[in-house]
């Protein structure tokens, strides 16, 4: 990293084309050097803590196209003179502390293709839009704009993406947004837009992203289009709206059913995501011969596990009552009661369908090693169960410590509404992703014989009261053969288990299972924590997939794909400790950057999860929060 001031000497370079200095420490002005590199056709200097004001000689290097001075620290005005580079196609200046007005100017730039002007501190309205016919990406968010949205800008039919949230807008919003056949994304949220939603939006068969939240909205909801889908529409806080879909929970408009969600949800996924493991210790319990129908002995038969009965596991959970059932899955059902071991505790019992029949495969092996595991960050196995019940049947159930704060999975993507403290900030994510590296790393290389998981997803990674993750289900885990060659070659994939969109691409092709498949699925979970998107998204198809995803945006437009509520705590804490804004930029780069490392195609080049971890402690995290 470079720091302190840029050479004025760097201005003698005439003929220089192309600066890039992005992702450094440079500070001080720009101006002194910039206006001599006269034949300069792409500058990219953001990332820095430059400061002053954009000088408006940089209106005349002519031949500029591409202008990237984001995240910097630059004030005053934006340069009217930016409307004479004729050239110009990319203009980027987010994330700075520009007042005043949007120069008219710009605005009359013809090949103006993407123009990013968010996290500012512009004001005033939005000029009038005279020629952008080649605009597709608009962004004028975080800023202190008002009045209305000029009609002019329905010229722009290229438009794909345009954010115009966080500021002061009003009016109504205008119905020539229908003309934007190619529009994908609209954000027009936290504005003072009032009237009603247009019914050409509806219209629009490629819009998957709309958020008109937090305004003055009223009148009846469409239904049609994107208005179908309630994952890819935001509509809250205008209490003025009714009717829609039904799953939108609306006020009557016509009538609509209100459906609400229950605590039982966010434990019905982390509890039975697990429930593969049910196969690993009931073989083992049952062996392959027939047993009389007594207690049978366990892998967790000793003083450090404890033994139950079924009357201890009944009494714990009120006899089985529904009011403690969390959820019931395809293996059986899952309950939450109160059991006292060594000491009262809260648990969670699973309790087998032991209708269900598994393959015949013995993991006595898997059993025994599994037992002896013990790590701060991989889920506590505190017992298991296997016994008649009462009425002289079969009885198997296994006890884990309860997790209160459920799974990752229901904290990225929460199936109700949550405020704002319920919410993961960027420390938060970050503390969870070196607690799931550690667990790997050990899994992986400090057990006596290394276990491959083989299913790593967030529904996997469960929250304890501090917010501690802990890795669990180990249902369809694999142990390394002691007589592998190599620490790669365990066993082949046979037939493909896991998560769709987890799996890492070898296993697809019939490869050995390998650590290097868990730290494709490692990658995988800290790109979804990132960008707030599951792999399996809508936006994911025709080939493109959430690694791809990211490459393509990385690292020029990282801030455009990092999870919204993410991306907001971290810009209040920016702006709270001015200082520190370049230290949050580095941060999500280089978690990304770890990601896409781990998520390389070829096995070999993955980092192993030792590494990972090493790197992970190397980033500095703010506490944002």
């Amino acid at each position: 990293m470079l720091y302190g001031l840029v050479p004025a000497s760097i201005g003698n370079l005439h003929g220089l084309t192309k600066l890039g200095l992005e992702l450094n420490s440079f500070s001080g002005p720009i101006d002194g050097w910039i206006e001599n590199l006269v034949n300069l056709e792409e500058l990219y200097i953001g990332g820095n803590n430059f400061t002053g004001h954009i000088p408006g000689s940089i209106g005349n290097i002519s031949k500029l196209s591409k202008l990237f001075l984001e995240w910097n620290l630059f004030s005053g005005p934006m340069p009217s003179s930016l409307g004479n580079l004729s050239q110009l196609s990319l203009l980027d200046l987010r994330h700075n502390n520009l007042q005043g007005g949007i120069p008219k100017e710009v605005f009359t730039v013809a090949t103006l293709v993407r123009c990013l002007l968010s996290h500012n501190n512009l004001e005033g309205e939005i000029p009038y839009v005279a020629s952008l016919k080649q605009l597709n990406y608009l962004d004028l968010s975080s800023n202190k704009l008002s009045g209305q949205i000029p009609l002019t800008l329905g010229t722009c039919q290229q438009l794909q993406i345009l954010r115009m949230d966080q500021n002061f807008l009003g009016g109504s919003i205008p119905v020539i947004f229908g003309n934007f056949s190619i529009l994908t994304m609209l954000n027009l949220s936290h504005n003072n837009f009032s009237g009603s939603i247009p019914i050409p939006l509806s219209k629009l068969e490629l819009l998957t992203y709309l958020d008109l939240s937090h305004n003055h909205l009223e009148g009846e909801v469409p239904t049609e289009g994107v208005f179908g889908n309630t994952t890819r529409i935001s509509l809250n806080g205008n209490l003025g709206l009714c009717g829609g879909v039904l799953d939108l929970h609306m006020p009557q408009c016509p009538k609509a059913s209100q459906k609400r969600t229950t605590w039982r949800h966010y434990f019905v996924i982390p509890i039975l995501g697990g429930v593969a493991s049910v196969s690993l210790l009931i073989y083992f319990i049952i062996s392959r011969n027939k047993v009389p129908r007594v207690q049978l002995s366990t892998p967790f038969s000793s003083e450090q596990f404890p033994k139950v009965s079924y009357k201890d596991l009944a009494q714990a959970t009120e006899n089985f009552s529904e009011s403690n059932l969390i959820g019931r899955g395809s293996h059986g059902s899952v309950y939450k009661g109160r059991l006292i071991i060594s000491e009262p505790m809260v648990v969670v019992v699973k309790v087998f369908d032991l209708a269900m029949e598994g393959d015949d495969r013995s993991f006595m092996s898997e059993c025994q090693a599994l037992k002896n595991i013990r790590h701060r960050n991989i889920l506590p196995i505190l017992t298991a169960c296997s016994t008649i019940d009462n009425t002289g049947n079969d009885f198997r159930a296994l006890v884990y410590r309860f997790m209160p704060n459920g799974s990752l999975d229901t904290w990225l993507h929460p199936s109700g509404n949550r405020d704002a403290n319920s919410n993961l900030d960027l420390a938060q994510r970050l503390k969870i992703v070196v607690d799931i590296a550690d667990a790997l790393q050990y899994i992986h290389h400090d057990c006596e014989s290394p276990i491959i998981h083989r299913d790593l997803k967030p529904s996997n990674i469960l929250l304890d009261d501090d917010m501690t993750a802990h890795l669990g289900d180990f249902g369809i885990a694999r142990f390394y053969l002691e007589t592998s060659a190599t620490v790669g070659d365990s066993r082949s994939v046979g037939t493909l288990t896991g998560t769709i969109g987890y799996i890492p691409p070898e296993y697809a092709g019939g490869s050995y299972l390998s650590t290097s498949g868990d730290v494709y699925s490692f990658g995988v979970v800290l790109l979804e924590i990132l960008t707030g998107k599951r792999p399996t998204d809508y936006l994911f198809c025709n080939g493109l997939n959430i690694v791809n995803f990211v490459e393509r945006n990385f690292p020029d437009q990282i801030l455009d794909m990092v999870d919204a509520y993410l991306l907001e705590s971290s810009q209040e804490y920016s702006r709270a400790n001015p200082k520190e804004e370049n230290r949050v930029f580095w941060c999500l780069l280089a978690l990304v950057k770890l990601a896409l490392s781990c998520t390389h195609q070829a096995p070999d080049d993955r980092p192993n999860m030792r590494e990972v971890a090493t790197k992970l402690c190397e980033i500095k995290i703010p506490h944002i929060g």
